[in-house]
């Protein structure tokens, strides 16, 4: 990963990942969970320009800062803004209808909807819905259902980082009881995950980084 350069960001209530990940004179921002000034004021700290913003899954947690990245980055900019995407299951977390698909989540999380209400800014559309094998930049797509059905991983195989949203963690992995949650799904996706190579740098949606190989003995 020589030529690479991961930047975290803890964002929001419960210490959401943002990362960036640079690529050449770009960048993709993965998991705006919130917190959007500190993300565009890091993105500006490190003097790249925004290629894609990357979800690797809906839940809220993960995309409440994109609205406001939208306006900065992608309102009226043209052919040259940043693309948004997410995966093709996970594609009704975001535009106009979102706002009843995140008030269900978090009344099962949280027994109440009053964080989305105090938070809530209504969702661009995506512009690429991404599905199994499909390439943005340096990352090839892999689907990994389970914490929800739309889950992805962006795996950079040449420099060995994969950013697992909350499929994988360091010590665990995402919950299965919100909409959409499947636990079987999500035992076939870790799996998955472990059958790669070792040394793989794991960048988890919350939590530390790690490997393939430190998790795969745990599992």
């Amino acid at each position: 990963m020589s030529e690479k350069k991961v930047t975290s960001i803890s964002v929001g209530e419960i210490a959401t990942n943002c990362w960036i990940y640079q690529m050449g004179d770009g960048c993709a921002i993965i998991d705006p969970g919130s917190d959007a000034p500190k993300i565009i004021s890091a993105v500006k700290r490190l003097g790249l320009a925004p290629r894609y913003i990357l979800l690797t899954h809906g839940h809220f947690d993960h995309i409440a800062a994109l609205p406001d990245l939208f306006q900065e980055y992608c309102a009226g900019k043209g052919d040259g803004r940043p693309q948004i995407a997410i995966g093709s299951g996970d594609a009704q977390y975001l535009g106009g209808s979102s706002y009843e698909r995140h008030r269900e989540a978090f009344k099962i999380a949280a027994g109440n909807a009053s964080y989305i209400d105090k938070y809530w800014k209504d969702m661009p559309e995506a512009d690429i819905l991404l599905n199994e094998g499909d390439t943005l930049g340096d990352f090839t797509v892999l689907n990994l259902p389970g914490h929800t059905p739309g889950s992805l991983a962006f795996w950079d195989k040449e420099a060995a980082v994969l950013f697992t949203g909350d499929t994988l963690f360091h010590c665990g992995w995402g919950r299965t009881d919100l909409p959409g949650g499947n636990e079987g799904e999500l035992k076939k996706s870790l799996i998955r995950i472990f059958k790669m190579d070792g040394g793989t740098a794991v960048f988890p949606g919350h939590g530390s980084s790690t490997t393939v190989a430190d998790e795969a003995k745990r599992y």
